[in-house]
């Protein structure tokens, strides 16, 4: 988190938490409520980059941007985190600029997107990288991926290799997502917890 963040959160220890207003959309876009209650995505760079550095989750997988002394807690449309490819094509980018350092586990949802698992969370791929990444994966077993995803589809577990590491590709229901992987999709408020 930015030091001036931390600063201000030791200075102001006790101000209300906001829900509701942030939201975090499939494509990595931030969105915010509007006066009138319509949410529009955030254009200033400047912005989206200060949310992205100060956005972390709770104990309990409710993710929130830390405004100054103010948690912001954000509304996901899916996953906490959206991963795209970077500029060459070879790695991957967090919707906040995070570079994952591993890809543990690749899963395909049955809206047929792909989820990754790296050492930061899970994320969805972002749709318009779907055809790159599955350039780069090979089929362990020697299938062509084709018939390897329609497997995986039915609920086969299966292993193939991306950039030279074996990897383990798996189905999931989007409805398991959120407990599978300890987050919440709509923080709300504890009971008797105050809130903006």
């Amino acid at each position: 988190m930015d030091e001036i963040v931390l600063r201000s959160m030791l200075k102001w220890p006790d101000v209300p938490a906001v829900y509701g207003w942030l939201s975090l959309d499939r494509r990595g876009n931030w969105m915010i409520k509007t006066v009138a209650g319509r949410f529009e995505r955030i254009a200033h760079a400047a912005v989206r980059e200060f949310i992205g550095r100060n956005y972390a989750s709770d104990p309990e997988g409710r993710w929130y941007f830390q405004n100054g002394p103010q948690r912001v807690f954000v509304a996901l449309d899916y996953t906490p985190w959206v991963y795209r490819l970077d500029d060459a094509g070879q790695g991957l980018l967090a919707h906040t600029g995070a570079v994952p350092r591993s890809l543990e586990a690749v899963f395909l949802d049955d809206a047929g997107a792909l989820l990754l698992k790296t050492e930061i969370g899970i994320g969805v791929l972002l749709d318009r990288d779907l055809p790159g990444f599955l350039e780069r994966v090979a089929d362990v077993g020697g299938r062509g991926l084709e018939r390897l995803l329609e497997e995986v589809e039915r609920g086969a577990e299966a292993q193939a290799m991306l950039q030279g590491r074996k990897l383990p590709i798996a189905s999931i229901f989007a409805a398991d997502v959120p407990g599978r992987f300890g987050f919440v999709a709509r923080p709300a408020p504890r009971a008797g917890e105050p809130e903006c």
